[in-house]
């Protein structure tokens, strides 16, 4: 049914699973928070691993069954676009934050340490791109060590919450991480149950947007890279989005954060999985420049991100962080970019 579906169909369908994993995300903000709560984990963690992890599944499942489909550019823009507007997504939850520059408010090394992490396994996509196609099977050999670097990352991230050796200084801005109470005694099994059912709808809808996305780009004059990085990266991504603004609002601004950056870093092994399940051979070399483009951007709008992180301005231009403000300037380059090259 999904293989032979009109374009009439596949729009419909596009949009519903919008709707879908923008209304399932709502929920999941404020369930990572009080399972963060009921575990320990703390926000920062929970907020890269199992936020990250949820609000990417969609994207993740859309780059695999492209990938599978043997339509690398579609797989692969969709993975590195998503990391682009999801870095954006901080500007807008800065932007709803009022009192003062998000960046400042939610100091925390873990999320410093993720944000290096996340320039780490943007670097091994740019070494991909760039090394000869040295494969195992039809394999690329940076894909073992994308997901090798990823594991220890978050082993890195796990020890330095556990053992600071240093931390941001605390100002009447600063928000700190504390569990509630109230979330503490709530039944452990029943968020657990519930965090797994948004986990299965988000997943189903990224597989339905991925056939709607295919029919979109083969029945239409669009190209791959421009639906991947500009409509399916931005839809895929409505958990983080909404995620993150119900975060802020809801005063957990360390997850709002997290959340983000670890998502980012978790959407990089859309690259692996996808090369993985690709099987004409590396994936990294059967892309367009536009996908290699879109990669070094998120590096860059990363790398502002984390001198946001470190430089911790509690008000810049429009009441929002320098930072917010360059990566709003920098995402605007890049669709102008991808636009009039096609």
């Amino acid at each position: 049914m999904l293989e032979s579906m009109t374009l009439d169909v596949a729009w419909v369908l596009f949009a519903v699973c919008a709707g879908v994993i923008g209304m399932a995300g709502v929920r999941l903000a404020g369930l990572v928070d009080r399972i963060a709560d009921r575990t320990g984990l703390g926000e920062a963690v929970a907020g890269a691993v199992l936020m990250g992890l949820t609000t990417s599944l969609s994207g993740s499942v859309l780059s695999v069954s492209a990938a599978v489909s043997g339509d690398a550019e579609l797989a692969m823009s969709n993975a590195v676009g998503g990391i682009a507007v999801q870095t954006l997504f901080l500007a807008v939850a800065d932007i709803a934050y009022r009192r003062a520059n998000l960046e400042h408010a939610a100091a925390s090394i873990g999320n410093m340490i993720q944000g290096a992490l996340l320039m780490a396994q943007m670097s091994w996509l740019l070494v991909a791109f760039a090394m000869p196609q040295w494969t195992v099977g039809h394999v690329h050999v940076v894909t073992p060590l994308l997901l090798a670097s990823y594991v220890y990352g978050l082993r890195l991230v796990r020890q330095t919450q556990a053992q600071p050796m240093w931390t941001p200084a605390r100002t009447h801005e600063t928000r700190v991480d504390e569990p509630e109470e109230a979330n503490q005694r709530e039944s452990l099994a029943g968020q657990v149950g519930a965090f797994l059912l948004l986990a299965a709808t988000i997943g189903t809808a990224g597989y339905v947007l991925e056939r709607s996305a295919s029919v979109i780009v083969s029945q239409t004059m669009l190209e791959a890279a421009l639906v991947g990085t500009l409509f399916t990266a931005v839809v895929t991504s409505l958990p983080e989005l909404v995620t993150t603004v119900a975060a802020v609002r809801n005063g957990s601004l360390t997850l709002a954060v997290s959340g983000i950056i670890g998502g980012n870093a978790f959407d990089t092994l859309f690259a692996a999985f996808s090369d993985v399940a690709y099987g004409e051979g590396s994936i990294y070399h059967a892309v367009s420049s536009t996908v290699v483009f879109w990669t070094a951007l998120g590096a860059l709008m990363t790398a502002v991100l984390l001198m946001g992180l470190i430089r911790r301005e509690e008000r810049g231009p429009g009441r929002i962080g320098f930072e917010s403000a360059a990566m709003i300037v920098l995402y605007a380059l890049g669709v102008t970019v991808v636009v009039a090259g096609t």
